[in-house]
């Protein structure tokens, strides 16, 4: 990866963690309603970004590597499984679903039974 490349995702995804952050301390704890905004909010922005570069063409590199691969990506992880699942067909995206969701889940009762044999 080249480093001015880096740096722009880098800038991105400061900027998205930081606003992530900011939803989280404004929205009450243990409330899923900032995570399901971040969420949603992320798959707008990372379609709009996918779509305009397919359909117009006039987004620049830069651009993209800041808003979608870092600004996205860090604010919001739902957003890039959102953008990749609509662009399969219906069975594959039927699949993307259920095994995103499911080794999700399953990833963190693991890691729940992990902390737990180990405390």
């Amino acid at each position: 990866m080249e480093r001015r490349a880096a740096l722009l995702v880098a800038a991105g995804g400061f900027a998205g963690a930081v606003s992530r952050h900011g939803v989280a301390v404004a929205l009450p704890a243990g409330d899923p309603w900032g995570t399901l905004a971040v969420n949603v909010a992320g798959a707008f922005v990372l379609g709009a970004v996918v779509y305009r570069t397919r359909l117009v063409g006039r987004l620049s590199e830069r651009t993209r590597l800041v808003v979608s691969t870092g600004f996205v990506s860090s604010f919001s992880t739902y957003s890039t499984f959102a953008a990749e699942t609509v662009s399969l067909d219906p069975a594959a995206a039927a699949l993307n679903v259920v095994a995103n969701y499911a080794l999700g889940f399953l990833a963190v009762l693991l890691a729940r039974g992990v902390i737990r044999w180990r405390s």
